[in-house]
């Protein structure tokens, strides 16, 4: 057999093993492949539509740099109030993997809705600035605060009914002020006491000015007016009943002019919500881009975590909403059980009237008007104890240099409890509510904590970051 005629035989045979894939195989084969590019393409589509969606939701926000502007100068001190930048809290976020952002850093929360309430009243008529009028409220201090200050720059004078439990700081700040404080044993809500800002709002005039109903109750307003000045009329056909004037037209500003005393009411009053819901909420998801996995915050009279967190939810409908309650309160078992109680509300357990808490500012055992504007949206809630509250104040002076008080400190440790359920690069927002410096006789006092049995140990951070 010659060279060539083997090479031949080689190739035949080498050809005849070779066997070209059966119709079954070829289709499997385009199957997959099939399969894996439609998989690569639901998946770009589900990512486009969320970037559209995010994107949608951006556009309804007019811009804001956060960064002042070298030709911007504020009007005074509520020019202040709004724009707060978001912060990154260092030593939570690199232990955790996750980014802990705050807002309101030093100040208060309550300037927003302080604001708000004023100038919604304003704007129904209500009030009038530099007319001696007086606005009055019953508070534990932080909106007490704010109604003094922002009060004080429109032109108001404040009245605040405190317990007398609270402390001192707050006292000192609103006399500072110039506001006038009463302070008052603590009260059940059934207590005629705690309706005593309402009440010394109607006893400040001669006239209840208006009855407008508000969810049930009425707003409270009286003018100094002479009663025969003033008239109740229905001019809306809803059966508001607006005040008139009883003399002539061209005398009608006198009314006008006359001191009055009005109730801000801030757990019943949706300016309370309003304030969160249009500025809050907005400057959060302006400021984090729509990137945002959970917001945390602890409720009081709930316009916080009801208006911010409904806002976030209409924009970013995966956000997770959470409540962070301190103990004795009965919102946290409301959220998780729909059922309002707490073990500590029996007779002779808790150490102060309203909650079992050193925490001051959240922590309620009652669904106000504006909690319930947004009960359905808060999914989650966590329990936070005095100790943990206190060991993560102490924490963030160590590690942050920051002095918080006793609500923001219960935030953060909602915070931290969240983000360890949570993947890495998450984020989640939260409120600072206010500042160390209004907290120091009971707070911040470690002969206070001592005397009430609530250790002093910022290691309870170090293990719950741990594990």
């Amino acid at each position: 057999m010659g060279y060539q005629e083997t090479i031949s035989l080689v190739f035949t045979k080498t050809y005849a093993r070779i066997r070209l894939p059966s119709r079954f195989t070829l289709d499997l084969v385009w199957g997959v492949v099939l399969g894996i590019g439609l998989s690569l393409s639901s998946t770009s589509a589900a990512w486009y539509f969320e970037e559209w969606r995010r994107q949608r939701a951006m556009k309804r926000i007019p811009p804001r740099p956060i960064e002042l502007r070298s030709d911007e100068i504020v009007p005074g001190v509520i020019g202040l109030i709004g724009n707060t930048p978001l912060i990154r809290i260092n030593s939570l976020s690199d232990a955790l993997g996750v980014e802990i952002l705050y807002l309101n850093p030093g100040g208060s929360v309550k300037d927003r809705v302080a604001l708000q309430i004023i100038e919604d009243a304003e704007s129904q008529g209500l009030l009038h600035p530099n007319t001696g009028s007086v606005l009055f409220e019953g508070t534990v201090g932080s909106t007490g605060i704010s109604l003094a200050t922002v009060g004080r720059a429109k032109g108001y004078e404040c009245c605040i009914i405190m317990p007398d439990d609270v402390a001192m700081e707050k006292v000192q700040v609103l006399e500072k002020l110039g506001a006038k404080v009463e302070r008052v044993r603590p009260a059940s809500i059934i207590d005629e006491k705690q309706n005593l800002a309402r009440k010394r709002a109607l006893e400040f005039g001669a006239t209840e000015l208006t009855n407008i109903p508000a969810h049930g109750d009425e707003i409270a307003i009286s003018t100094q007016a002479d009663p025969a000045e003033v008239v109740h009329t229905d001019t809306d056909g809803g059966g508001s009943l607006i005040p008139q004037i009883s003399i002539p037209h061209i005398l009608r500003p006198a009314l006008e002019t006359k001191p009055r005393g009005f109730f801000a009411d801030q757990f019943e009053n949706e300016s309370n919500f309003k304030a969160h819901y249009r500025g809050t909420g907005p400057e959060i998801l302006r400021q984090t881009s729509g990137h945002l996995d959970a917001f945390v915050s602890g409720a009081g009279t709930g316009g916080t975590v009801a208006g911010t967190g409904r806002y976030l939810k209409k924009a970013l409908p995966d956000v997770k909403v959470v409540l962070s309650d301190p103990e004795g309160s009965g919102l946290y078992n409301k959220v998780k059980f729909n059922v309002m109680f707490d073990l500590k509300e029996s007779e002779g357990k808790k150490r102060r009237h309203q909650v079992d808490t050193v925490v001051e500012g959240i922590g309620i055992n009652r669904i106000t008007q504006n909690f319930s504007m947004g009960m359905d949206i808060i999914d989650d809630a966590y329990r936070i104890s005095d100790a943990e509250a206190v060991a993560m104040s102490r924490y963030l002076v160590e590690h942050d240099g920051l002095y918080l008080g006793s609500s923001s400190a219960c935030n953060l440790v909602a915070c931290v409890r969240l983000a360890k359920t949570m993947s890495r690069g998450s984020r989640i927002a939260t409120i600072l509510c206010d500042s160390g410096s209004r907290h120091q006789s009971k707070f911040w006092s470690d002969e206070y904590l001592k005397a009430h049995d609530i250790p002093v140990d910022p290691s309870i951070i170090d293990q719950l970051l741990a594990s």
